[in-house]
């Protein structure tokens, strides 16, 4: 079962939107550094920034990075909108991977860092472009394993 493009255009546009009003009530609301307990000690909303990947490695390369998730943004996108072939999980898996990775381009492009705030405190702190990719990767995943399984 296919998934119009107009429906995965609108997922992502979604992930971006939610991501950059997430980040946007972060920084007009706290201070950088600041948290704030939703459950102690084990959730708690905490501004910080990030100029590397996930979980703050590579923190030096910036620009490679701005330049890589270019790339990546542009391959996916043709995956998704110019293949005909995909199945529901597989376009929604990509689609989720690509608003991710737009939200976090715009922080790159726009502010130069990458504002993170949700905070787990067994886990390093993350956003919602970072919760959508890892959720993306791991759909795709779990769907090679189980294609695999069927084949």
């Amino acid at each position: 079962m296919a998934i119009s493009k107009f429906k995965l255009t609108v997922i992502i546009l979604i992930i971006i939107l939610f991501d950059q009003l997430t980040k946007f009530f972060i920084v007009q609301n706290f201070y950088l550094g600041e948290s704030a307990a939703v459950i102690e000690n084990i959730f708690h909303i905490t501004y910080i920034t990030n100029t590397g990947t996930a979980f703050g490695m590579l923190q030096k390369y910036g620009s490679i990075l701005l330049i890589f998730s270019i790339i990546a943004i542009i391959l996916i996108s043709i995956l998704v909108f110019k293949q005909k072939t995909h199945s529901l999980t597989h376009s929604l898996a990509l689609s989720l991977i690509l608003g991710g990775a737009f939200g976090n381009l715009f922080d790159r492009i726009f502010r130069g860092e990458i504002i993170d705030f949700l905070d787990f405190r067994i886990w390093p702190i993350f956003n919602i472009a970072d919760s959508a990719i890892t959720v993306g990767i791991a759909i795709l995943f779990i769907h090679s394993i189980t294609a695999k399984k069927t084949t």
